[in-house]
């Protein structure tokens, strides 16, 4: 592998304290693993007699090492021996490389080659095209449907006369009714119970790069697990963690640990009741800089931002248009509302034209009034399907009928564009010219909770009149330093530049660098003012810089471009755009779900997945879904790409492309910077 070019994120400092590597006592350490220790002792060695700094390049991006980084490296070495492969890099540094993350919570990935830039490329199609399989692959799958429905109503008819004792929860007792009906619960008991060990996997530790699962059994076919005892680490490639902010360490974590310092855990109350504190005025100003809007307002909670927000933008007499896949919170809320809700097919310009052009000159049913108004709901990216809305369509469209545009980014903020504002900067297109943006802080942030940007009007009138402020609890101090520390280090924070000259236009360009560091005139996308970040947060200098947010979306493009070019190319059927950090891959029969989930699970390298069913999705279109994240290694991706290869053959899930036209794996992994490049 040719030499990388050396990375800003590098820390010129190595300590001189005494090394902690020290060697194990045991033999049975792999070459990579004892390789690994020694190249990092023998340079500890040298740094130590010496006693002079040493340039580092980095392999990866860098958060503050501490000491507690140190210890958990040894900690994790100890507790894993690295059998499984995960808990050190596949290529192990030389004596001049040297790591500030954990490589099981953010990869060691120094090639420069596997980076890219998330951004829209012009003539590019948006038009989703689905794949159908082959029609045996759809007969049987309504065919497992068809036992599994026949089979499960003879269980129950059986069951209820020979062992009613199992089904009393079912029938009226003691005068009470059922809290459930045998119908309505038919689904979960006799399928979603016989695969009940794919879903609600207990873990703890991070859920970064890979996650500690907690082992358990069923003696009785999932009714009840037990906790062996034991532990498994996998490869995470099913958390919401695009960007890789799930870290236990780092300047992030540094910074939540001094705000609990300051704060406390809870502020005790809601917004408009005395929970709320400067850092979340602080982290409102912040955002709505972020994704270039006048004001935002934040939530404790993703999904309630949109079911609370959406009644307090339409009611009666209004309308609201959404795209047939939208999430169950958009749903939710739109139905919550009262307004009357039409639905046009995904991401389908042709059919949206068509329905706005019958509903504005109908109006409004019975009556035929023109609407109040009418608000036209969609999401950035789909988190089932992993496509991208078409808004250069969506923003033609709303400039002709002169709808309201609200644009869900729970997925896309942070994980899509250049600099990690969303779809408006991956298409650049001016976000201004969308009406309101909605997104959540726990897929590519670290933290929870979600926000709600626009004019400033609006988010006032929004203050008052939406739910979130009177009822629900307010965000938490270490949640808002979260948010505020991973959006600092992708926007970079803004250092002012003193004239190096007495001349006019050195002093006009300083005064206005001053104008723009205050927020009287914030350019966007640039950095962020160190006037809207606390006055008591320090971030190291990889992050305050830029450079680690940069490198973090680099590695999330090149990661999502490689896994959905690489399985497309192995044969595979996915949905989706090419730059989603959500690849699904298509399994069809309910039967395969199980059985993918359990199969990359026992593998000498244990992968995590997410397996997704009706009514999540249509009833023949199960799938698996991978969640890209920027704290995977190319070295992990091909991993997946490997198993899914193996797999694929057992279960026969290859029906994209004809067996002269897909590639081996090999082929693949060769050409993988070719492939993302696409």
């Amino acid at each position: 592998m040719p030499a990388s070019s050396p990375s800003p994120m590098a820390l010129n400092i190595v300590s001189s304290a005494p090394s902690m590597f020290s060697k194990r006592k045991s033999s049975a350490s792999p070459p990579s693993a004892a390789s690994y220790l020694s190249a990092l002792s023998q340079a500890d060695a040298r740094a130590r007699n010496s006693r002079t700094p040493i340039a580092t390049p980095p392999l990866s991006t860098s958060s503050s090492i501490t000491s507690s980084s140190e210890d958990t490296v040894l900690h994790e070495y100890e507790l894993d021996n690295n059998a499984d492969g995960l808990s050190l890099p596949a290529r192990p540094p030389t004596s001049e490389q040297f790591f500030t993350t954990v490589h099981t919570e953010f990869g060691h990935c120094a090639n420069q080659k596997y980076r890219l830039i998330s951004k829209h490329s012009p003539g590019e199609s948006l038009k989703n095209v689905e794949q159908d399989p082959p029609y045996y692959i759809l007969l049987s799958t309504y065919i497992s449907y068809l036992i599994l429905i026949v089979i499960g109503h003879i269980r129950d008819f059986v069951g209820k006369r020979i062992n009613p004792k199992y089904y009393t929860h079912l029938v009226p007792r003691n005068g009470y009714a059922p809290l459930n009906s045998d119908f309505d619960s038919f689904y979960t008991r006799r399928l979603k119970k016989r695969m009940d060990d794919c879903f609600s996997q207990p873990v703890t530790g991070v859920a970064g790069r890979t996650i500690l699962l907690l082992d358990r059994i069923s003696p009785d076919y999932n009714h009840t697990h037990i906790l062996t005892g034991t532990r498994t680490r996998a490869l995470n490639i099913s958390s919401y963690n695009y960007l890789g902010f799930a870290q236990a360490r780092g300047g992030c974590a540094d910074a939540v640990e001094e705000s609990i310092r300051r704060y406390g855990v809870s502020t005790c109350g809601s917004r408009l009741q005395g929970g709320s504190v400067d850092l979340h005025t602080t982290a409102e100003a912040l955002v709505a800089q972020f994704v270039g809007m006048e004001d935002a307002l934040i939530s404790s909670m993703g999904f309630a931002t949109n079911s609370a927000i959406i009644p307090a933008l339409v009611g009666k007499g209004c309308l609201v248009i959404s795209d047939e896949l939208n999430h169950a919170s958009i749903r939710f809320g739109a139905r919550l509302s009262g307004a009357h809700v039409r639905v046009f097919k995904h991401n389908d310009m042709e059919s949206l034209e068509a329905l706005l052009r019958e509903v504005i000159s109908q109006g409004q049913p019975k009556t035929h009034r023109p609407w109040k108004k009418i608000l036209l709901i969609v999401e950035g990216l789909f988190s089932m399907e992993g496509t991208l809305c078409n808004l250069p369509g969506l923003l033609r469209l709303k400039e002709r009928y002169k709808f309201y545009l609200y644009v869900d980014e729970a997925h896309s903020i942070g994980a899509l564009g250049p600099h990690g504002r969303g779809v408006a900067d991956y298409f650049g297109v001016d976000s201004r010219g969308i009406d309101i943006l909605m997104g959540t802080f726990t897929k590519s942030f670290g933290a929870a909770g979600g926000y709600i940007a626009g004019n400033k009007t609006l988010i006032d009138h929004l203050r008052v009149h939406g739910h979130l402020g009177t009822y629900a609890e307010a965000m938490t101090p270490p949640v808002l330093t979260q948010i505020i520390a991973s959006m600092a280090s992708i926007m970079g924070i803004a250092i002012p530049n003193t004239p190096v000259d007495n001349s006019p236009a050195a002093i006009m360009q300083y005064q206005q660098q001053q104008l723009e560091l205050r927020g009287v005139s914030p350019v966007h996308p640039g950095p962020a003012p160190p006037s809207a970040l606390p006055h008591w947060l320090t971030l190291p200098t990889p992050l305050s810089s830029g450079a680690e947010g940069r490198e973090r979306l680099r590695r999330l493009a090149f990661n999502s471009r490689y896994l959905h070019r690489g399985l497309k190319k192995l044969g595979f059927i996915t949905y989706g755009h090419h730059s989603s950090p959500i690849v699904p891959l298509l399994l069809f029969n309910p039967g395969k779900m199980c059985m993918f989930h359990r199969m990359m699970k026992d593998r000498q390298t244990p992968i995590i997945v997410v397996v997704v069913a009706y009514p999540a999705t249509p009833l023949v279109t199960s799938r698996v879904r991978f969640c890209v994240s920027a704290a995977h290694t190319k070295e992990d991706i091909d991993l997946v790409l490997k198993a899914c290869d193996e797999i694929g053959d057992v279960l026969d899930l290859k029906h994209g492309l004809s067996k002269r036209e897909r590639w081996s794996i090999e082929k693949v992994i060769e050409n993988a910077v070719e492939l993302a490049s696409l």
